[in-house]
């Protein structure tokens, strides 16, 4: 049911009193990046955490993204939907969320790695990379005297 006229701002502060809203897992969850930041440290132990098996609310996202901070590192991968792959202020702990073709949270993860297994090249991919590089090397060769660049 809409809001009567110039009720919006009660909307908007509705909005951001439930961004408060935690369930208090947000502690746990942190504790547990932690633990694994030691085990990397030490083993090189990748983890993974899904934040799916937990229940969330806005207000432990909020603090996980307050306590985490932004990192330096962004990449968006279009594949069977989207899925951002963002480092977080701490290295070594990066947010992994995918999301389905109309956009909406399919699953949302926390790994904590050096570099997430999600933007490593795949051993097939690389070596179809090559056989896709020097086919194009080859037909640069053959329009090009010499194989060398003209202007």
């Amino acid at each position: 049911m809409p809001l009567p006229h110039g009720h919006a701002g009660s909307a908007n502060a509705l909005e951001e009193l439930k961004s408060h809203i935690a369930t208090g897992n947000a502690r746990p969850v942190l504790t547990e990046v932690l633990a694994a930041l030691d085990r990397l440290l030490d083993s090189g132990e990748a983890t993974t955490i899904d934040l799916g098996a937990f229940p969330f609310g806005p207000g432990d996202e909020r603090l996980l993204d307050e306590l985490l901070g932004p990192g330096e590192v962004t990449a968006t991968i279009e594949a069977l939907g989207r899925s951002i792959v963002a480092e977080t202020g701490v290295p070594g702990v990066w947010r992994i969320d995918h999301f389905d073709e109309r956009g909406e949270t399919l699953s949302r993860f926390i790994e904590v790695t050096l570099i997430p297994d999600i933007l490593k090249t795949q051993q097939g991919d690389a070596a179809q990379g090559r056989a896709d590089l020097a086919e194009r090397l080859a037909a640069f060769d053959a329009r090009s005297p010499g194989g060398q660049a003209h202007d």
